[in-house]
This record gives C-alpha cells, sequence and structure tokens, in this order.
C-alpha cells in the first residue's frame, strides 16, 4: 500500500526552483531513505510532504490526504523527530514522555502507559530519572525519537538520528529504529551513506530539485555497477558536483 504518493510536486522562490516536479512512492512499513547532497532540495520536499511549506504546484498524499486541503488531519498521523534532540532539558525521561503524551491529547492514564512502555522498548528503564540534560548523546537520541512516537503515528520523518554518535550508539540506535519500522512508515535523512544502506528498504535520490532515482539499495548497486550505495550516490550524481563528503 502506497501511504505517501507526490503528483509533480514543485516549490519555487521566486526564479529558483528548488523542487522540481518530484514524483515519489512510499509503501506502509517500509523504511525510505531521501538522500541528497547540500541544497538539491531534499528539506524544501520534507517541509511540503509535513504541511510545513506550501507547494507551488503539483501536490502529494499522505495516507491518502491532501497535503493542499487536509492539513489539519495529515499532522495527525505525522511525526518528525529533528536532527537536533527535542526535549525539556530539566524534565527526567519518564516526565518527558508523559508531557508530549499530552501534548498529543493522550489521557493522563495513556500517557503513563505509553510512556512506560516506550522506557522499556527503547531499554532506558535505567535512566528513566535522569534529567534530560544529564543524558549521553546516544540517550538523548533514544530519548527524542521515543518523544516522536509517543502517539504512534503512523509516519515519522527521522532527520540525522546518529549524526554525533560513537559507533556503539549508532548501531544500538539502528536497532532501535527497525523496531519502529513494525507499526510505523519511516522517512528517512542521513549524512551517512552506510547507514542507509543498512535500514533502508527503498532510496530515493534528488539532485538538483530533481528526483534521480527511486529503487531499492541493491536495485540501484545493480543499475550503476557498484559494489556499495555511497559508490552509486556519487556515480548517479556526478562527482563533479560532490563538493563535500555529507548529503543533507
Amino acid at each position: 500500500m502506497i501511504i505517501i504518493k507526490t503528483n509533480n510536486l514543485t516549490k519555487k522562490f521566486k526564479d529558483f526552483t528548488a523542487v522540481d516536479n518530484i514524483n515519489i512512492n512510499v509503501y506502509s512499513g517500509e523504511i525510505y531513505a531521501f538522500l541528497g547532497l547540500n541544497g538539491a532540495g531534499k528539506t524544501t520536499t520534507i517541509k511540503m510532504l509535513t504541511c510545513l511549506l506550501k507547494p507551488t504546484s503539483g501536490d502529494a498524499l499522505i495516507n491518502g490526504l491532501d497535503i493542499n486541503t487536509q492539513k489539519d488531519k495529515i499532522k495527525e498521523i505525522v511525526s518528525i523527530s529533528p536532527q537536533e534532540s527535542a526535549f525539556a532539558p530539566n524534565l527526567n525521561i519518564y516526565q518527558n514522555l508523559v508531557f508530549m503524551g499530552r501534548i498529543y491529547s493522550l489521557t493522563k492514564k495513556q500517557a503513563d502507559e505509553r510512556a512506560k512502555e516506550l522506557i522499556k522498548e527503547f531499554d532506558l528503564t535505567k535512566h528513566e530519572k535522569k534529567k534530560a540534560k544529564n543524558l549521553s548523546g546516544g540517550l538523548k537520541r533514544r530519548l527524542s525519537i521515543a518523544m516522536a512516537i509517543i502517539s504512534k503515528p503512523k509516519i515519522l520523518f527521522l532527520d540525522e538520528p546518529t549524526l554525533g554518535l560513537d559507533v556503539i550508539s549508532r548501531h544500538n540506535l539502528w536497532n532501535e529504529i527497525n523496531k519502529i519500522k513494525e507499526y510505523t512508515t519511516i522517512i528517512l535523512t542521513t549524512h551517512f551513506l552506510d547507514e542507509a544502506e543498512k535500514l533502508a528498504d527503498r532510496v530515493g535520490i534528488i539532485s538538483n530539485g530533481k528526483l534521480v532515482i527511486e529503487n531499492s539499495v541493491n536495485n540501484i548497486k545493480e543499475y550503476t555497477h557498484e559494489n556499495t550505495l555511497e559508490n552509486a550516490f556519487i556515480k548517479l550524481v556526478g562527482e563533479s558536483n560532490y563538493e563535500n563528503d555529507s548529503i543533507c
């Protein structure tokens, strides 16, 4: 089942076309990595899909809901975990989760039950009474993602989840992300091509506002005759445009 479908989605800023008639399909229950060079149009696309930015033309359906006419309903089923961990620093893990649950209109009982469920799911039991500001980087990211799924959204936009984490914390978080996939569709953006290759069921690559390719990791590697997603990405986007080692 297609849960996100765009139709010639376009965004212009005066004479500059940031997103140029892109058509992507995201299937329910998958991890979809959306990749591109800095300034490629990825962030603008995500903002349109999350109803933070109005398209210049074209449209998109989010679980059958139109981004141009049904924004409020879309916001009820979509959540965002931003690159910067978002939490109240002086509240502990449990309090942050309950607080977020109440923001999403859960009852006190529902927020309490969901907070305890996520603390167990994200292996945070030993740390639940610690203030968020005193947590390690890996624990902060786990808390931030747990807060983003407190309401059990149908779709989670996950922005660079492991940026700044050590190798052990990265792998631990990968395990948590795969657990979330069991009940939530994930749109992943990441600086790390190995991360996208490890986690994503399918990948969309955008360059200069246009969709270059959309397919499974294996099919993209086969199409480009490369043995890694990173090499395939470089070949598809063009080494002449690859000004640094990161993608946005």
